[in-house]
């Protein structure tokens, strides 16, 4: 097992249009930057691959977001670092996919206040805040650098990547 790396998946959460996609690009950068092999499963384009045919129903919100979690688990557990980037409105299915994991789980709670979010089209779902996410990032008040930064310490903290580019 020597020269394996522990893979892990960095689930961001967070409202429509809060920065979760450009979040997971940017820190894909940095980690594919420390040697990591990474895959982002971004919400629209597994909806558009995977989940093709899923409407916006609570049961087909739930199987898009089980679908994105089977994934990132197979992949997680595989020595890749899974990312992804949806909504995921619900918290018993975002605690659900968290328990499934073998690799290590890391909820990045993306915060953004509606009256910062631009264009956004409508409210006709629910969304559950996590009560105690793993990062805790506000994009309405921090560049794309800060919260980029925030996520890079916490995942150096714990182990998760190295600390300099290998």
């Amino acid at each position: 097992m020597s020269g394996e790396q522990t893979g892990f998946t960095l689930w961001f959460t967070g409202l429509s249009g809060a920065g979760k996609s450009t979040l997971a690009q940017v820190v894909r950068e940095v980690l594919v930057e420390r040697g990591r092999r990474v895959e982002i499963l971004d919400g629209d384009e597994v909806r558009t691959n995977l989940s093709k045919g899923l409407g916006f129903s609570k049961e087909d919100r739930d199987t898009n977001i089980r679908r994105i979690g089977y994934v990132a688990r197979l992949l997680s557990r595989n020595g890749v670092v899974a990312i992804t980037a949806a909504i995921s409105p619900y918290r018993e299915v975002r605690d659900e996919v968290r328990l499934s994991h073998e690799a290590p789980f890391v909820e990045a709670f993306v915060d953004c206040s509606l009256d910062e979010l631009q264009h956004f089209t409508g409210v006709s779902d629910p969304y559950e805040p996590p009560p105690s996410p793993d990062i805790h990032v506000k994009s309405d008040r921090e560049t794309v650098d800060e919260s980029r930064g925030k996520i890079v310490t916490w995942l150096e903290g714990r182990g998760l990547i190295p600390s300099t580019p290998s």
